[in-house]
Formats: structure tokens, sequence, C-alpha cells
């Protein structure tokens, strides 16, 4: 069965015969490539895009370099940092393991995790899905002129021992919070027995032949195709690729690329690995204790765009800014990849939905 849909998936999106898919002509080329323009300038770091409705590939395409000293092209198979694109598989990866029966959702963290303070003791795995645990972000005590990197562990022991106190109960407020997604590795890896990164191959990429796509590990993991970041002022290109925060994997460490992601969306259309059940609490808004909804669920935000219902989510870090945007009952996913700082994808994404959307 498994394999049986895997070969669907693959076919569907006409990449599983062959390593680079024939792509879609559209009516709005002009429009793509104005919308890219600064990335596809000479010397420019690049981007990736990918437009897809139910099973057909309508936009793949890449701009730019990605790497600029090496003068090498971006393609659809290039490896982005994903940035905070990362959650949804961190989410994913607990999700699994509530469905295995490892763990229950509403499992207070302290029980994973005895390391966080008293002061935590309501906190439950379903607030650090939901962003609603009112952790301090671990990044508040990471000062802009340490050199070491910090790690998912490290973001734990901040929080434990720099943090006096929540910024609010359990469950009555809504912050994004990176910690909250370190902390659900750590537990993932607890609970698992196995390096995060491992896991998230294992459970996830494997299965659904994400062939290149890694939980980053400096030493442990070789990047193919890797794009390097960087930092544009005017005509000066700086390379930025790595923040002090950057060795963080819950929170935003894994690369991929715009054909790997395709085979994830495919996965979330047909067939979702945790289940129709887990997805659906996935993909909708949590709920706080006094009634108000929020607009995330676990690892995605959960809004409606100019009508439509669209699960959504950024990512920004030093030297990659990146954006996703699906719309499950339009069949619609755009994703857009993009290896410099400050490039707010997040617009362009917006500008090719309504190209693609109906009124």
């Amino acid at each position: 069965m498994r394999r049986q849909f895997l070969a669907g998936v693959t076919c569907a999106l006409a990449l599983a015969a062959c390593e680079r898919p024939p792509q879609a002509t559209t009516p709005t080329r002009p429009t793509l490539e104005a919308l890219f323009a600064r990335f596809a300038a000479a010397g420019m770091p690049g981007a990736s895009v990918l437009v897809v409705r139910h099973d057909s590939v309508l936009v793949r395409e890449s701009f730019g370099l990605s790497d600029v000293e090496g003068n090498v092209a971006a393609t659809p198979a290039t490896n982005y940092r994903l940035a905070s694109l990362t959650k949804q598989f961190t989410a994913t990866a607990i999700l699994l393991l509530a469905r295995d029966g490892a763990l229950s959702l509403d499992d207070a963290v302290r029980d994973r995790l005895p390391e966080l303070p008293a002061y935590a003791r309501d906190v439950t795995i379903r607030h650090l899905l939901t962003h609603t645990s009112g952790l301090w972000d671990y990044e508040a005590f990471v000062p802009d002129s340490q050199v070491r990197q910090v790690h998912d562990a490290d973001a734990l022991t901040l929080v434990s021992t720099r943090a006096e106190s929540l910024y609010f109960a359990p469950g009555t407020s809504w912050r994004y919070s990176n910690t909250g997604y370190a902390l659900l590795a750590l537990i993932a890896e607890r609970v698992s027995g196995q390096r995060f990164a491992d896991l998230v191959r294992e459970r996830i990429f494997v299965p659904l032949e994400m062939r290149d796509t890694y939980a980053h590990e400096e030493g442990r993991t070789d990047i193919p195709r890797r794009a390097w970041g960087y930092t544009v002022h005017g005509d000066s290109v700086t390379r930025t690729d790595q923040s002090n925060t950057s060795a963080v994997l819950g929170d935003g460490g894994i690369y991929s690329s715009i054909d790997d992601l395709a085979r994830w969306d495919a996965s979330l259309r047909r067939a979702p690995l945790v289940g129709d059940s887990l997805w659906q609490q996935a993909t909708t808004a949590f709920v706080l204790g006094n009634g108000t909804p929020t607009e995330y669920g676990f690892g995605w935000f959960v809004e409606r765009y100019k009508g439509h219902a669209r699960l959504r989510h950024h990512g920004e870090t030093r030297g990659f800014t990146n954006a996703i945007s699906r719309f499950p009952d339009d069949g619609l996913t755009i994703i857009v990849l993009t290896n410099r700082t400050g490039s707010a994808p997040w617009e362009i994404a917006d500008a090719l939905a309504d190209l693609y959307l109906s009124p």
C-alpha cells in the first residue's frame, strides 16, 4: 500500500520518472519574471518557486544563484535552509509519536523534560505545538556577540536557568515561540531514543522519497546542491549563511528543495503520514481557554485569504527567507524559497495566489 501511494504521489506530480519533470507553460510568464527580477539579476542570490494545483505542476522555476562565489545557478533541486518552515516537520514528528501511542499531546512537558522549572508544570505538548505555552523565547538570552552556536539542548538550558516565569499562564494567550519547537525536538528525541535528525529522516523524508531533505547537523550531514545564505545591500552581496542560533533543529534547521517539498505537499493532499484525525487537529486553529480562537494549529498558521481557507508559514533567518501557502479547498500550493535575508517571499506568494485563485 505504501509503495502504491508513493507511486501515485510522484507520478501525479511528474516527479517520479525523472529528476527534472517537465515544466508547465503558464499565461503568467511575464508576471512571473517581473516578480523574480531582483533574484535573476546578474550575480545575485536566487530563489526557487513551485506552484501546484491539484496534481498539476503549474510553475517550477529557479532564478539567480545558489552559490554567488562559485557562480552556481539555483535549480529546482537546490536545497535551501527552510528556517521556520521546519516547524511543520517537527510537529509531524511529534504527531507520529502520538499516533504510535508513545506520547499524548496533553502530556505535561516536564514529564518529558524535567529540567524545566516548576513554574512550567502546567505546560503541555499541545501548548508547545500551538505557541500557547508562555515560555520565554531562548533567543532573548543569546547575545548578538556570541560566536558559539546554540543547539536545541542549549535552548532548554537557557529558558530553564535564565527565565524566572512564564509570559502568561499556558493556554491563555498566544505568542510565537521558537523555544516551543526546540523543546519539541528534544521531546521527540527522548521519546524515540533517536537523534531528531535521524527520526525525521526515517519517519518522514525517506517514506516520502524526499531524498535530499535533512535536518542539518554540521559534521554529520552533507547537504547536496546546497544554497548558501546572503545579505544584499544595493549591488553588494555578503555571505551571511549562519547565525549563532542556526544549529537549533526543531525550530528551523531543515534544508529542502522545491522538488522535495512537492512530494511533501502531495502527501498532505492525498494521505497525511499522521492520519486524517491528527491532520485535522494540526490544521485547526487552537482555541484559548477563554474561547478566543488563535490563527495557529500545529506547525501551520490557519487563516483565510480573500475568502479562501489557507494554511501558511514563513521562515526567516540569517541568509534565508521562505514562504509556503496552501489553499486546501482550492487544491493550490505555492512555495517560494530564497537564499537572501529579508526578501519578503510571502509577498510574492500572495501575488501568485491572486493570479491562480478564483475571485
